[in-house]
């Protein structure tokens, strides 16, 4: 039987506050750090690892985090929800974002449906639309073929397809699966509607609308600004659009759209690129098949967070270091720092996935919680990274605890040798003497140049950024997200903090207002 308690209440909480804390300066320091390197590791799926050794963690606490996670029932949580129990308690929903890329458990049943074979159903409708498309049996209506995909969608509908699509596209065109180019329309400003219609040729686009419910104001907003143009360019827009939303929502059956896909209310927005949500445009731009090779990624990975031992589950790993990190030692934020220009936005769809997940301070009852919750989530590619905000996470007063994710390979493979080596071991060496840097700091008389160190960094390492790694990159953090929202007791899976500003701002359309909020609108002339 699953017990959804506060962590305040859990025994080893309480032990984990007693244990000795570690200094990291000598713990990574001569012949022990290299010990550590090689010894804090463990294998994600993908081809990569993740390893911790620069984190402030050392056999004695590592196992009773462990003995934590046993207690919080870590493990027969994960198990429940793959299994489809009601854990977003909230909308009183399950939570199945796990079934779009395999399945895990038991059969689960929902609305008379086997949702697995819902989800492969979707995953092959899009298949074979994305294939009709490349192929010419469907194009616009001059029986020209389509060649730019263009998502409206908002929150989660943007920030993760559009995060893995940019992850994937040069990838994509050194490996000959490059099929059309895809833009993102998001922001409810019509000047980035503008600029993006700007930049595509309208009759040769096709426009996918994701919205869940068929109503959301911000996307359908946008819907309207692209019939706009496509109108005013002549053409059919019934012809141009396909909608991605749930069976029950005006979009599903509508003669505007050449074909709706769906998905339900199990999957959240920001949990929703293994779905048709991310199917459809990944499926166009880069071709079926390396959307399959997404999926299996993510699905391996899932394996491995199904796990019972924590030191050979990466993600409840990395849950658990966080936690400690934002629990016991008190750090307020964490920085997310790819050395991969093509993660560029991974760091931006992490800020949704986990801020809008564990940003909460009431339980999964709604009781009041007395212990911090989620993290502050923000973070840049390298090297860009070191020449912007690195200075704060050096020598700032706070210690913000760092996540690099590094590859021993480009995706393309072009590369020069300056001075003996080439960019991509001179990226490679960056984020090696960064972990040490911020681990082990640097003494000097002169107060502005000196290092205290003690800065704590994970890493995870990969051979190559490919859809399987990037699959597996994508669950990894889901899965920490998750068993860190099971340790908090809070739900992870609605977003009610999301919804107010919207409430209020309808009601500022409709000139429902009053006192400081009609002022406000008053100076924005709405």
């Amino acid at each position: 039987m699953v017990n959804w308690n506060n962590l305040d209440i859990l025994a080893s909480y309480q032990d984990l506050q007693q244990t000795n804390r570690v200094t990291l300066q000598d713990a990574m320091t001569g012949e022990t750090g290299a010990k550590r390197v090689l010894k804090y590791s463990v294998n994600m799926a993908g081809n990569m690892a993740y390893n911790y050794a620069a984190k402030q963690v050392d056999d004695d606490i590592l196992s009773t985090l462990s003995a934590l996670a046993k207690e919080a029932q870590l493990s027969e949580k994960f198990q429940a929800l793959y299994n489809g129990d009601v854990i977003n308690t909230g909308e009183n929903r399950l939570v199945l974002h796990h079934l779009t890329r395999g399945q895990l458990g038991d059969t689960v049943i929902a609305d008379g449906v086997d949702k697995r074979v819902f989800y492969v159903k979707q995953q092959e409708r899009i298949a074979e639309f994305a294939n009709q498309v490349h192929s010419g049996q469907i194009t616009n209506a001059d029986g020209e073929q389509f060649t730019t995909v263009v998502q409206i969608g908002i929150g989660g509908s943007d920030l993760g397809p559009r995060a893995m699509y940019l992850a994937l596209e040069n990838w994509a065109k050194a490996n000959q699966t490059f099929k059309m180019e895809a833009k993102f329309i998001s922001n409810v400003d019509p000047d980035d509607a503008a600029a993006v219609l700007s930049s595509v040729d309208v009759a040769h686009s096709l426009f996918v609308l994701v919205s869940k419910s068929g109503t959301t104001l911000e996307t359908l907003t946008n819907e309207s600004f692209v019939k706009d143009a496509l109108k005013k360019a002549g053409l059919d827009a019934a012809k141009h659009m396909i909608a991605v939303t749930s069976e029950t929502s005006p979009l599903a059956k509508s003669e505007d759209y050449l074909t709706a896909f769906y998905m339900d209310d199990y999957i959240g927005g920001r949990y929703s690129s293994t779905s048709a949500v991310g199917g459809a445009v990944l499926s166009l731009a880069f071709g079926p098949e390396v959307f399959a090779q997404f999926l299996e990624g993510a699905a391996a990975e899932d394996k491995l967070a199904a796990g019972e031992d924590v030191m050979s589950n990466p993600d409840m790993l990395d849950a658990l270091i966080g936690f400690y990190e934002r629990n016991i030692l008190g750090y307020p934020s964490t920085a997310v720092l790819p050395y991969s220009q093509a993660l560029s936005r991974f760091p931006a769809h992490l800020q949704q996935a986990d801020m809008e997940s564990n940003g909460k301070s009431v339980n999964r009852f709604g009781e009041s919680i007395n212990y911090v919750t989620g993290p502050v989530i923000f973070g840049e590619p390298g090297t860009n990274g070191q020449h912007s905000f690195y200075q704060l996470l050096h020598q700032g007063t706070d210690i913000i605890p760092l996540q690099f994710v590094g590859f021993k390979n480009s995706q393309i493979g072009t590369d020069v040798d300056i001075q003996g080596s080439t960019s991509q071991q001179k990226l490679c060496a960056n984020v090696a003497a960064q972990i040490i840097a911020f681990a082990c700091g640097k003494e000097d008389e002169n107060r502005n140049k000196n290092f205290e160190g003690g800065r704590p960094s994970s890493i995870i390492i990969g051979d190559k950024l490919t859809p399987a790694s990037l699959g597996a990159l994508l669950a990894h953090f889901e899965n920490k997200i998750m068993f860190q929202g099971f340790l908090w007791n809070v739900n992870s899976f609605d977003q009610e903090g999301v919804q107010l500003g919207k409430v209020l701002a309808k009601k500022v359309l409709a000139h429902e207002t009053e006192g400081a909020l009609k002022e406000y609108s008053d100076l924005l002339h709405i």
